[in-house]
């Protein structure tokens, strides 16, 4: 599942090498609206030939478990989109699962599941922020990727929180470009969020935005990411600290989407324990027994 980009292309890292050096000027350019910041600039190096080059397309799969299309109004006026994946008792706690950059394809809904099995008692929601579009190669995925507006991701996520209602307990997990977008999930939920994982994702910058939290970050990353690299998960940890918030940082010797097993760069050993740790986190937020 876990190939989402070298920083929003194959699916878990970040690192800001020189060859991002034009994203780097970007994010650290002002924006009106606080999510851009982070999360549009992200979506710039889908003009990155190293970054999209570094992603093979994702082998034929086809998911035929459990779970269900749904559609949900978002408050721009439209409908959203989603893979649902019910608890088999009732319940108001939802982790919201967000794609990297191919987009909500057949992996993702594997991971949603794969997620919906280990946390019981949880509603899974794999939330589609390319309204549909799913990339089987590099170029699309990248042009996908750079066509996402924030206004309209924020509309969908907003969406899917209106879906699981004004007393749900909100969680969120993303991957690459998901993981940024988790984090910015995590700051739309308000006091509905109990918690946030981001894999290699671009960490949001604006203090006044990291001090609205209303939970821990667990931030998984790769000290060989070109992009979301060691300096920039270092001024994510100092952000944090100024914004009176709680983040935990894993760091693994690996390069980007190392937790994606499509990606060449792909690290077994890795991939399980940062599952591993991902999943605990989200077990102790959720407050679920196993």
């Amino acid at each position: 599942m876990k190939k989402l980009l070298t920083l929003g292309a194959t699916l878990l890292s970040f690192t800001f090498p020189a060859s991002a050096q034009k994203m780097a000027s970007c994010c650290a350019r002002p924006a009106a609206n606080l999510s851009a910041s982070a999360t549009e600039a992200f979506a710039m190096l889908a003009a990155d030939k190293d970054f999209s080059g570094g992603h093979d397309s994702p082998l034929p799969y086809v998911y035929e478990g459990a779970g269900q299309e749904i559609t949900f109004k978002t408050p721009d006026g439209s409908t959203g989109k989603g893979f649902e994946i019910k608890s088999a008792k009732s319940s108001n706690k939802y982790l919201f699962v967000i794609h990297e950059w191919w987009g909500l394809n057949d992996y993702i809904k594997k991971e949603a599941a794969a997620f919906a099995n280990e946390l019981p008692g949880v509603n899974v929601i794999a939330v589609d922020l390319y309204d549909g579009k799913v990339a089987t190669t590099p170029a699309d995925a990248g042009k996908y990727m750079g066509e996402v507006k924030t206004e309209r991701a924020v509309a969908i996520l907003k969406g899917a929180q209106m879906y699981a209602g004004p007393k749900a307990q909100l969680a969120s997990i993303g991957w690459c470009f998901g993981g940024g977008w988790s984090l910015q999930e995590a700051l739309l939920g308000g006091k509905q969020t109990v918690g946030c994982v981001m894999y290699y994702g671009m960490p949001e910058k604006d203090m006044a935005k990291l001090k609205t939290l209303n939970s821990d970050v667990l931030g998984i990353f790769a000290s060989q990411d070109q992009w979301i690299n060691p300096e920039v998960v270092a001024q994510f940890k100092k952000d944090m600290s100024a914004a009176g918030k709680s983040l935990t940082v894993e760091s693994y010797d690996a390069d980007h989407a190392f937790a994606n097993p499509s990606n060449p760069k792909y690290k077994k050993d890795d991939a399980r324990k940062a599952h591993e740790h991902a999943l605990a986190y989200l077990r102790g937020r959720f407050k679920v027994k196993v």
